[in-house]
């Protein structure tokens, strides 16, 4: 299961009542933030989410809406007796700055940061656990972006009970027939593998893909996706705008989703000129109906 928890959706600078941008992707309880903006570990306190708890750290690119609250929760992690490395996946020059925080506030902290560059031209996997994949996505900003697609890995197959019983299957029977085998018994029978084995769930995947200018291929990358969140900066009526400052329209972020085929779309990082994003939603909803705003501190489940 999938979890997206939003902690920040504003874009540029935080308002009145809204932070930057900054979320926690929970893979089966494994803790995930993708991007940093300013306040994100206040924001974590709020929704219950220790930060001691995060596997990694995913950003995106290097503008300070998306890296400024990285900081300040390092050493927040060193206060709290973090002794766990912790990756930080991001573009360069991240190192640079990683360095200068390092011997000015945090000579001493007590867990290891190591910083992961992330070529932000190349779409790859950058991290891979038993259960999960994460892939960089190129994306069309002013500045070296890239976003990243959470996508589960194939489950093993189960094996029916009913079927265990029906033919007397031994543990090493049982133990083929996960691996994909079909199953001979005693009398020289073949039991098909179809018969026995069952699919536990379908894998699920999340693409975050922000900050950008609508792109085909970046759709083409998260084609089926479980559930995407875009960047929709604007209205379509700043479109100039956008496409000049390396963002999208709302109806980009639509638009991308109907190429991707994605089930749902969750919009955000939208310009403090909108009192309300309502406006930004009946523009995507034009195009693609299943889509939501981003509420900070709501979860969206796979």
């Amino acid at each position: 299961m999938i979890k997206v928890t939003v902690l920040g959706r504003a874009s540029a600078k935080p308002t009145v009542t809204s932070h930057p941008s900054a979320q926690i992707v929970n893979v089966n309880e494994q803790y995930y933030l993708v991007d940093a903006g300013e306040g994100t570990q206040q924001q974590m306190f709020r929704r219950g989410i220790n930060p001691l708890k995060l596997r990694a750290v995913f950003i995106s690119h290097l503008h300070g809406d998306h890296v400024f609250g990285l900081f300040p929760m390092l050493s927040t992690m060193g206060l709290c007796g973090r002794q766990t490395p912790l990756k930080v996946f991001a573009p360069r020059p991240f190192g640079e700055m990683l360095e200068f925080h390092l011997k000015y506030f945090d000579e001493a902290l007590p867990y290891e940061v190591e910083w992961v560059e992330v070529d932000t031209t190349k779409h790859c996997c950058i991290f891979e656990n038993r259960t999960l994949e994460v892939w960089t996505i190129p994306l069309r900003h002013k500045i070296p972006c890239a976003g990243f697609l959470f996508k589960e890995k194939m489950p093993e197959l189960n094996v029916h009970k009913f079927k265990i019983e029906k033919y007397s299957l031994s543990i090493a029977q049982i133990v083929a027939a996960k691996r994909g085998e079909d199953v001979v018994l005693e009398d020289g029978t073949v039991v098909k593998n179809s018969e026995l084995t069952y699919l536990p769930f379908e894998p699920r995947s999340y693409a975050y893909l922000s900050d950008t200018s609508r792109s085909a291929m970046a759709a083409k990358r998260v084609k089926g996706v479980s559930l995407l969140y875009h960047e929709a900066t604007y209205t379509k009526e700043f479109a100039k705008d956008a496409k000049a400052r390396g963002h999208s329209t709302a109806a980009d972020a639509a638009a991308v989703a109907v190429a991707a085929e994605a089930e749902r779309l969750i919009i955000g990082h939208f310009s403090s000129r909108y009192k309300s994003p309502e406006v930004l939603l009946a523009e995507a909803k034009e195009i693609f109906e299943n889509t939501q705003l981003a509420e900070e501190g709501e979860t969206y489940t796979v």
